[in-house]
């Protein structure tokens, strides 16, 4: 394979490729993940039926995790990923389906959108582990900016293509389209082939049947409590970021159009664009753990200024800083599972990681429901019981009891970071886990 240097990060022709396809897919998916929930919030103004939606998405990709992950590592990871794109097109598909004949109802979304994340819990560890194989060592860290690019860009176009589409057109062509660029990714699959994991006391050890080499990722982790600890933290701030992700729309769509949250989201996710060009060009400090704890930092602040005002000017000045960070974020820290794990078993180890975060989600969308429209928007209705308060500062009325759990979830993160920072093995994550790759990695033919 030919290395080629393109937007500063030098990684095989393989790399780029895949690069590409997986770009247009994640932001196609976009359209889905965007377009389905303001659907189903405009169809039932409910925001338990919203979180019940996601917490199924969640289940789906969590429950699938371990399994997944050991055949990710079993796996040509460039056949995990055509498997995960088409069985989510195959989801999407349904969808279309039951549009056509003028069928779909609002519990229709629920299988279909459990099959599309069941696939895609694929995604995550075979696209994450292959770029061991596929950028020297020294890249990772810009290789991880690049792939949060994709998501960045999908932050961006996602709200404005589906608010647009579903302002002018409907959901038909919403979730089209994202079919339509699953083609591409799988395109992009067949043309390439990826190199093999070298064999290593990793590999050896971990051989056995799917359930033993899916309890093998669980020990490799507990052998090394800095990796430990740092899924545990990424774990805690997606519980939190969770929340957020819950109840922005209902935020927003309090005092805005569903037109005007698209154009506010797009806005501020220029903030995902800028940080993952920063991350892709820098590649992150060297110590990466300080990128992730400093950064969340920037998060945490970002989301206690969003619930202040219902404005959408506030509300997008406090979501760019909650998205600047989150590419370095997770840059990162991705960067520091592929430089510290094993190249043989990083399908289970990043799909455990996945499989922490996922599972913090449903704890947020069973809690956010009840926990905004039975106590928090009733403390802050006019005349409420912290009207008189918290209702000063925050204001009173429609939205405000959300406004005050963005303040909060923002001070809990602040709080998540310190006790992150205090934990030695954490900490020094980066000196004191051997790396598991030599440092000139050159892709194999």
């Amino acid at each position: 394979m030919t290395d080629r240097a393109v937007l500063g990060v030098r990684a095989s022709a393989t790399f780029w490729t895949v690069w590409v396809g997986q770009f247009v897919s994640i932001v196609g998916s976009g359209l889905t993940l965007f377009g389905i929930p303001i659907w189903l919030f405009v169809e039932t103004g409910s925001i338990t039926q919203l979180a019940t939606l996601m917490l199924v998405m969640a289940v789906a990709r969590t429950v699938a995790s371990p399994v997944v992950g050991t055949l990710v590592d079993r796996w040509d990871r460039r056949f995990a990923m055509m498997l995960s794109d088409a069985g989510a097109a195959a989801g999407t598909l349904m969808i279309v389906a039951l549009l056509a004949f003028g069928a779909l109802e609002v519990w229709h979304l629920y299988p279909t959108l459990a099959i599309n994340a069941f696939f895609n819990a694929f995604q995550f560890p075979a696209y994450h582990s292959a770029m061991t194989l596929l950028v020297p060592k020294d890249q990772l860290g810009k290789a991880a900016g690049l792939a949060e690019l994709s998501e960045s860009a999908q932050r961006v176009v996602a709200p404005l293509v589906a608010g647009a589409l579903l302002t002018w057109v409907d959901l038909w062509a919403v979730v089209l389209a994202d079919v339509a660029t699953f083609l591409v990714a799988l395109g992009t699959l067949a043309v390439v082939r990826f190199p093999a994991p070298p064999a290593s006391e990793e590999s050896d050890a971990a051989k056995g049947s799917i359930w033993s080499e899916a309890k093998y990722g669980f020990a490799y982790l507990v052998a090394r409590p800095g990796l430990r600890a740092l899924v545990i933290l990424i774990a805690a701030i997606v519980l939190l970021m969770s929340f957020v992700n819950v109840l922005l729309f209902p935020l927003v769509l309090e005092f805005a159009t569903e037109a005007e949250l698209g154009l506010t989201m797009a806005v501020a996710a220029l903030a995902l664009l800028v940080g993952s060009a920063v991350m892709s060009a820098w590649g992150g400090p060297d110590r990466k753990v300080y990128g992730t704890l400093g950064f969340t930092v920037v998060l945490a602040l970002g989301t206690v200024v969003t619930g202040l005002r219902p404005s959408l000017f506030v509300v997008a000045l406090g979501m760019t800083f909650v998205l600047f960070p989150v590419p370095i974020v997770n840059g990162c820290s991705h960067a520091i599972f592929q430089t510290k794990v094993a190249p043989a078993v990083q399908g289970r180890v990043f799909a455990i990681r996945r499989m922490a975060a996922e599972g913090m989600g449903p704890i947020a969308f069973l809690l956010a429901g009840p926990l905004a429209e039975r106590l928090f928007e009733p403390w802050l209705a006019d005349g409420g019981a912290l009207a008189g308060t918290v209702g000063d500062v925050l204001g009173t009325g429609p939205g405000r009891g959300v406004g005050l759990i963005f303040v909060l979830l923002g001070i809990a993160t602040l709080a998540v970071v310190a006790a992150g920072f205090a934990y030695p093995p954490l900490r020094n994550v980066d000196v004191e886990v051997p790396d598991a790759i030599p440092d000139e990695q050159v892709p194999a033919p």
